[in-house]
């Protein structure tokens, strides 16, 4: 019979137990700022791209946030309800006769870094007591 002393172990995974339900609200925190810059920075895009056409369109660009029980995920895009939102699909991927923006991809990739390292930043807190 092997004996172990399991004593650490045991603490760690009780900082653990207790720190999840801090990395849960900071989670929603780090995607509630990821999804408003990149919403901030798909309207500027869209604003700089658009021109005279699609002058409404940067304002139908918004963001749902959604809760899960580990954090939370956001949907971030244009409101096909508001004006010129349905331009949404033509506009950032495109078509026969129109070139794609990539307003909203590029807005994401903009943010992708800093959100990675607060994300990082969250995990790296986990093993603290």
């Amino acid at each position: 019979m092997i004996n172990a002393n399991t004593r650490q172990l045991d603490e760690l995974a009780n900082v653990f137990r207790v720190n999840a339900v801090r990395a849960q609200v900071q989670a929603r925190a780090v995607v509630a700022r990821g999804a408003l810059n990149v919403k901030n920075g798909w309207r500027a895009n869209a604003t700089a791209s658009a021109g005279q056409h699609a002058r409404l369109y940067p304002s139908s660009i918004s963001y749902d946030m959604k809760p899960h029980p580990t954090g939370a995920s956001a949907e971030i895009g244009p409101d096909k309800g508001r004006p010129q939102g349905a331009l949404g699909n033509l506009l950032e991927f495109g078509s026969v006769h129109n070139p794609p923006h990539m307003d909203g991809a590029r807005a994401l990739a903009a943010e992708a870094a800093a959100f990675t390292a607060h994300v990082a930043a969250i995990g790296a807190q986990m093993g603290r007591g």
